[in-house]
């Protein structure tokens, strides 16, 4: 095995992740007397708060990704190392890449999470969810794959079921995508098909717990929920999806089970911390909740290491109001930040008060001059709150060109509504397509009985 060391004896900080939290990490030590390596499995940054705007056409990968290299090509004390972190040795001071190791003084993990099935892990290939450049991609290929499929069904029901779009979770990202995925269906492709009226598509939003976007305050949930009716979407609250199979999507609300046909199925519910939070928990002891995220302390190290710290979607901290903060893009940059002055201070023989997240608030894109903003001090909503949407996520894009390019793809689909990215790339299912509608006998029968009992 191979063991890599720096070759100076400054101290030497290793971030794995190059998402929010182990960017701003980075970003904040980019002047400081410390060496950093920033290891990640991709070469780049990606803005997950757009990436359901890839999966509907709006917005390109590349319009949301910054290559970790060019962000941290004028920080001399940065190294940028592509690679998979599968194992960390806390005694030695060591995390394992392949057969290589890398040796650190200060530890930050920033891995994030992945989608959580509730046990259903099978739900997976039939629901997928959206973390990934490759998530969006295949999504989009999902959608507009459902669109051209129905334009070619001749059997009525499996028509209705192409476009039929079912969302399990309403946070922000799930009502995002239901509000683009209306837009689309009942705007930007309006005229594109002669055989199916897109305006037929149905849209269900479905939501665990008693309101959508529960982060918010309780009136901007309501008026999510009536922008949203006005799109065409259809909401349910209590609601809890028991089984998919064959197309057909089971959820029971209170008592009442039902079941609707759909073929395109997205998740945006649970979440559950990388496999790196498991290996802390093997190496180190630390407990993990019941997602898998890793408690920290008030100072975001792990207990009885002082030199690891665990930020992001990965970190469970709840000393703030006995609750966990949310794993949202606001957190881990606050958190990474606060990681990189702490260690700095700590350089220097001093240290810092307890780790203390400043709400920003929260805000969701539900369509064209349709938002809902939920400051501490302002709830906003409609035009006013879609106008601010807008100015806090550019400010948050990485790169200055990004900004630029992400401004005109906005700015040309106001304009035209015509969404510029509506490629259907990833492995094509067509011959899938057709065997499913050939199947008579099964296929159609189930989906027919689908559409007597559903919504």
């Amino acid at each position: 095995m191979v063991v890599v060391h720096e070759n100076n004896a400054a101290h030497h900080v290793v971030i794995i992740g190059g998402g929010f939290g182990g960017l701003y990490t980075a970003k904040t030590l980019a002047r400081a007397n410390v060496n950093v390596t920033l290891i990640d499995k991709r070469n780049f940054h990606l803005f997950q708060p757009l990436l359901y705007q890839v999966a509907t056409g709006t917005l390109s990968p590349s319009d949301i990704s910054s290559p970790l290299r060019a962000v941290f090509r004028k920080s001399k004390n940065t190294k940028v190392l592509l690679g998979e972190v599968n194992d960390i040795d806390p005694e030695a001071q060591e995390v394992i890449l392949g057969d290589r190791t890398i040796p650190y003084d200060t530890l930050v993990v920033a891995t994030g999470a992945n989608h959580s099935y509730y046990g259903h892990d099978n739900w997976r290939r039939l629901a997928p969810g959206l973390k990934t450049v490759e998530d969006g991609i295949e999504i989009r290929r999902r959608i507009f794959s459902a669109f051209e499929a129905a334009e070619k069904e001749t059997d009525p029901e499996l028509r209705r079921a192409w476009l039929t779009f079912v969302i399990v979770g309403a946070g922000p990202t799930g009502v995002e995508l239901a509000g683009a995925i209306s837009e689309l269906a009942y705007k930007t492709l309006a005229g594109d098909f002669r055989n199916i009226d897109t305006s037929e598509t149905k849209i269900l939003l479905l939501q665990g717990g008693d309101r959508i976007l529960p982060h918010m305050a309780p009136q901007l949930s309501k008026v999510a929920i009536a922008s949203l009716q006005k799109l065409g979407v259809v909401t349910q609250t209590n609601t809890r999806m028991t089984n998919i199979e064959n197309d057909i999507v089971t959820f029971k609300q209170g008592d009442k089970v039902q079941q609707i046909a759909s073929k395109t199925i997205l998740w945006a519910a649970g979440v559950k911390g990388s496999p790196l939070g498991q290996v802390l928990a093997n190496r180190t002891g630390v407990e993990c909740d019941r997602s898998g995220r890793v408690i920290v302390e008030p100072d975001l190290t792990i207990k009885g290491y002082k030199n690891i710290f665990v930020i992001g979607d990965l970190g469970n901290f709840s000393h703030q109001d006995g609750k966990p903060l949310p794993g949202v893009a606001p957190v881990a940059k606050q958190e990474g930040e606060y990681v990189a002055k702490l260690i700095q201070k700590r350089l220097q023989g001093q240290t810092l008060p307890k780790f203390h997240y400043n709400d920003v608030g929260s805000l969701a894109m539900i369509g064209k001059n349709l938002a809902v903003v939920d400051l501490s001090f302002i709830k906003l909503q409609g035009f006013l709150a879609w106008i601010f949407w807008l100015v806090v996520h550019i400010y948050f894009l990485i790169e200055f060109d990004t900004k630029l390019v992400v401004v005109f793809q906005w700015a040309w689909n106001y304009i035209t509504r015509n969404r510029r990215s509506r490629l259907i790339t990833g492995h094509e299912t067509f011959g899938e397509v057709e065997t499913v509608t050939n199947d008579v006998t099964s296929t159609t029968i189930k989906v027919q009985e689908a559409y007597k009992v559903g919504v």
